[in-house]
């Protein structure tokens, strides 16, 4: 069974970042602040992602279920995510969007999951598109946010995290350390495999701050999705060598157990079609004995979120 642990629906792009608002243009277009950027591939007149387009692409490649994450960059839609999940139980699973440094974050976090059918919490963290941009001076570990850690565990809930480039201003490792460590019941997930990129590769204090939040996966309840490693390096080309080079360093730091494959669709989609991303995630799985690749490739995704 292959599992993608790390996609995205949304029913217009309605958000905010460090640039400013972001807005829909159509034909995969968007504004970010001032600046026109195609987002995702031009799929049609206007700039959204169904559920049903999720679905058509799971069954065109042979995928199982999928997890729905959300983030500020495409707009708060948790109304739309729940829905999607009571319409395809059997197929998706998916995480709430909050802001806990927004005004009124725990009245907003219990209003948003006193509906039940979220397995999960998703804070986009990263400054370039996500809340440590909105909230320049946000941290994890403040303690101001312990009841956030506290609510989670009592209700079951998995925190995801993504915490942005390497050496950025999100790239909290040591704060989620304490929460993880703290809460040993709490399921973390970080996203991208901690963003390797080139340029971490040639700078040996960005590669050992990569290294110290890939060991995050060493502790009992942290795991990672390796979404978007193609991203990183889409300049390649197919089959995007380093991306596989990453995961299998990643792999060897933490182990199969601790990875779960994912390709944040639909933005992706603008280096590879989503049947490209599963021959990808089989071809980069190549050096795994056939035990630990389905591990990576859904078994653990079902193992976390419970899909």
């Amino acid at each position: 069974m292959i599992v993608d642990a790390h996609s995205h629906i949304f029913p217009r792009i309605h958000g905010l970042n460090a640039a400013g608002p972001t807005r829909g243009k159509g034909f995969g277009r968007a504004l970010i602040g001032d600046a026109e950027v195609q987002v995702t591939p031009p799929l049609g007149d206007s700039l959204a992602h169904s559920p049903e387009q999720v679905l058509a692409n799971l069954d065109w490649a042979g995928v199982e279920k999928a997890v729905l994450l959300q983030g500020p960059f495409y707009g708060e839609c948790n109304p739309y995510v729940l829905d999607a999940l009571e319409q395809y139980p059997d197929r998706l699973v998916g995480a709430a969007y909050f802001d806990p440094w927004m005004a009124g974050s725990r009245q907003t976090f219990e209003s948003t999951l006193s509906a039940p059918g979220y397995c999960a919490v998703k804070l986009e963290c990263s400054v370039p598109s996500g809340l440590c941009g909105i909230h320049p001076e946000a941290r994890l570990d403040s303690p101001d946010l312990d009841w956030l850690w506290q609510e989670l565990d009592k209700r079951g809930l998995i925190l995801v995290l993504d915490l942005g480039g390497i050496g950025s201003r999100s790239y909290q490792t040591e704060a989620v350390r304490t929460i993880a460590v703290r809460h040993p019941n709490l399921k973390v997930v970080v996203a991208h495999l901690g963003q390797p990129r080139p340029e971490a590769e040639a700078e040996p204090a960005l590669c050992k701050l990569w290294e110290e939040q890939v060991d995050l996966g060493l502790l009992p309840n942290v795991w990672f999705d390796c979404a978007s490693l193609v991203a990183f390096v889409n300049e390649e080309g197919y089959p995007f060598p380093s991306a596989a080079r990453y995961l299998r360093l990643g792999v060897e730091r933490i182990g199969a157990h601790k990875v779960m494959w994912g390709t944040d669709q639909p933005g992706t989609l603008l280096h590879a079609t989503y049947r490209q991303y599963v021959e990808l995630a089989r071809l980069h799985t190549a050096f795994l004995s056939s035990r630990d690749q389905a591990l990576v490739l859904g078994e653990n995704a079902i193992h976390v979120y419970g899909c």
